[in-house]
């Protein structure tokens, strides 16, 4: 059980700090002076990390 609750924490802390980081490029594309480069360049947004079936954020049961 500790191992899983454990599991659970990294999955939550990885995508939180992924959608940190796309959050800081998103706006870092849109800010003067970085954006002149980003046009340049044609670097796009990109997109956040989330879930489309809320099924697939429900905690599994796990049986022994």
């Amino acid at each position: 059980q500790e191992e899983l609750t454990s599991t659970e924490n990294k999955i939550s802390f990885s995508r939180q700090n992924y959608n940190d980081q796309v959050l800081f490029y998103n706006n870092k594309i849109q800010m003067f002076p970085s954006n002149i480069v980003a046009n340049m360049f044609s670097f796009n947004e990109e997109e956040f990390f989330e879930l489309e079936d809320p099924s697939e954020k429900a905690v599994p049961k796990v049986e022994f």
